[in-house]
């Protein structure tokens, strides 16, 4: 598959294998982007970038409304390539190419509202003379790092916010999964997207990242990753809006009037979907002890019944990890605890990628799965008496993207909203939920600022203040 760059659809000296994660065998290849193809990008997105701020809202509306309705057009043939390319089930792969098609409408949408507000000058003595308001302009060009575990759903999460703001965008995608970011640029220039105002550029980090992030010309850096990868971009970065989600070791906290059933139903599904390759997956369960022994059975015995294997069956329940070396990192990270003391409830072996869904219990504070991001189908559940110590155990990391808290007692509701340090606080719920039009980003080391289709338009736009004196 060829490149995007600047419009035109581009072969490269260089290839990339893209590999199906379930067989390791080669998907397709795309280019491997050389200096000369970013400083053509980066040329064109000036000039787009003047394009796009004087376009018409209504216009950028449409382009976003036309693309949806293209990748609509196209579902069946997006859905085989996320499972190729990411190694997801047909059911999570179909689910996440309707969620882009909502997520471009909500961006047309939410683009109608792109406002300011006038200001109170007559408020102070000093100001009576004047009068003022503020607006939102474009930033200008936007640089969309993609990760490659939903890589259609979070390319979209950037570029439709991106042109809803009325910029220019430079996508750069995963090298592990980047076949359907170039298929949604297609989408858009296809929709009315100017040529010059959307590249997709395929390579490396150490190459083609480091030159976009590095360059003066772009104004937002939009990231989702790991955290070593956004503290590389923030040192090299220079000043620009910088818009990360970096990850996280969510905790569940399951108090002892929460909702046995539903907390198993949270953990599963929050740990389990994609592999547990979600930056929001559930990753350590607190329960009460007086519940313990009680959902631990309930979980390993639902553990037990999934269906591990090719993600092209639609039986399938769970698929591969992205690939063979963190299949074996994940595995490593399991006999890391299970020395330190944890114990093995069910799960614990991989075949090539495939990692059995593992639950560990009463997991040592210390070891990996407790203090990183596993970033793979392994959860750690461990026991509590006060409800002070969950919270306390749930805020010892130093992430802070999302967590989960099942109680029935208001005080305790409350409790968890006040000092859980994190992004989003969830009752009843796993941390494993997202509605796209939400504030979300993390507190400490799981990023900066928030993405959310209101939100990234605010990010990825420039107040602009206006004053005028009447005297």
């Amino acid at each position: 598959m060829k490149m995007l760059l600047a419009g035109e659809f581009v072969e490269g000296k260089k290839k990339i294998e893209v590999k199906y994660p379930y067989d390791g065998t080669v998907v397709d290849t795309v280019p491997e982007a050389v200096e000369a193809d970013v400083e053509k990008a980066l040329t064109a997105a000036v000039e787009g970038a003047k394009t796009m701020k004087k376009m018409p809202i209504w216009k950028r509306v449409e382009i976003l409304h036309k693309t949806a309705k293209l990748l609509s057009d196209r579902q069946e043939e997006f859905v085989k390539v996320l499972i190729k390319e990411v190694g997801k089930t047909l059911r999570e792969a179909t689910a996440e190419v309707q969620r882009t098609i909502d997520l471009l409408d909500l961006c047309a949408e939410e683009a109608k509202r792109l406002h300011g507000e006038t200001l109170p000058f007559e408020a102070f003595q000093e100001s009576v003379t004047k009068r003022g308001y503020f607006f939102r302009e474009p930033c200008g060009v936007v640089v969309a790092i993609v990760p490659f575990n939903v890589p259609l759903a979070l390319c979209a999460h950037k570029v439709g916010p991106a042109v809803a703001a009325g910029n220019a965008i430079i996508v750069k995608p995963s090298s592990k999964a980047p076949l359907c970011n170039i298929m949604l640029g297609e989408c858009f220039l296809e929709a009315g997207m100017p040529a010059e105002a959307l590249s997709v550029l395929t390579g490396y980090g150490d190459t083609v990242g480091i030159k976009l992030i590095s360059d003066k010309r772009v104004r937002v850096i939009s990231f989702t990753g790991n955290v070593q990868t956004g503290e590389t971009i923030a040192k090299n970065a220079g000043i620009k809006k910088l818009v990360f989600e970096l990850g996280s070791n969510c905790p569940l906290i399951v108090a002892e009037s929460g909702n046995l059933e539903r907390a198993v139903d949270a953990t599963i599904k929050g740990g389990f979907a994609l592999a547990g390759q979600l930056c929001n997956s559930v990753k350590r369960v607190y329960v009460h002890k007086k519940l313990y022994t009680t959902f631990v059975d309930l979980l390993v015995e639902k553990v037990k019944t999934l269906v591990i294997g090719d993600p092209q069956e639609k039986s399938t329940d769970m698929g591969p990890v992205i690939d063979e070396d963190n299949a074996k990192r994940i595995i490593t990270w399991i006999e890391e605890a299970l020395q330190a003391g944890a114990l093995l409830a069910v799960g614990g072996k991989r075949n090539f990628t495939l990692v059995e869904p593992t639950i560990l219990l009463e997991v040592p504070k210390g070891t990996k799965l407790m203090t990183e991001e596993p970033f793979g189908p392994v959860i750690a559940v461990n026991s509590f008496v006060n409800f002070d110590e969950a919270i306390n155990e749930a805020n010892s990391t130093r992430y802070g993207l999302q967590a989960g808290v099942f109680t029935s007692n208001i005080q305790e509701a409350f409790k968890a909203i006040e000092e859980l340090a994190f992004g989003g606080v969830m009752i009843n719920e796993g941390p494993r939920y997202r509605a796209d039009w939400m504030p979300y980003g993390g507190y400490k080391d799981s990023g900066i600022g928030r993405e959310g289709v209101r939100f990234a338009i605010e990010e990825m736009t420039e107040l602009k203040t206006v004053i005028f004196d009447l005297r």
